[in-house]
């Protein structure tokens, strides 16, 4: 089987690559990258995350959406999938539906409103 530059490597290597290619902001390259990572270890939260925050920098919303919400699922408590997952849904203009998720990671993070 042929291997690309994406898929290369171990997964130690290919999650280092893929974070350079998110923090050098090429979203795209990363997703490439993270997407076979993701597949090889479905029930890690890190990999996913990463992926679900390259397709939202790249504006790949559904893509973002769906992988935010397997998180939400594995790991409900994960706050920072809940945030992403709210304003990916803001930014797909469903701002009802994004509400309960932004109130959601508020509570977990532990950002109270002061009464």
């Amino acid at each position: 089987m042929e291997t690309t530059y994406y898929d290369h490597g171990t997964a130690a290597e290919r999650w280092e690559r893929a974070r350079m290619f998110f923090e050098a902001r090429d979203y795209a390259a990363a997703a490439r990258i993270l997407g076979g990572l993701v597949e090889e270890v479905p029930e890690q939260v890190g990999p996913r995350l990463l992926l679900a925050r390259s397709y939202y920098h790249s504006a790949q919303l559904r893509r973002a959406e769906t992988e935010l919400r397997t998180l939400v699922e594995l790991d409900p408590v994960e706050h920072y999938a809940r945030l992403m997952l709210g304003r990916t849904l803001q930014r797909q203009g469903r701002h009802e539906e994004a509400e309960s998720h932004m109130r959601i990671a508020s509570a977990l993070a532990g950002d109270f409103e002061q009464v």
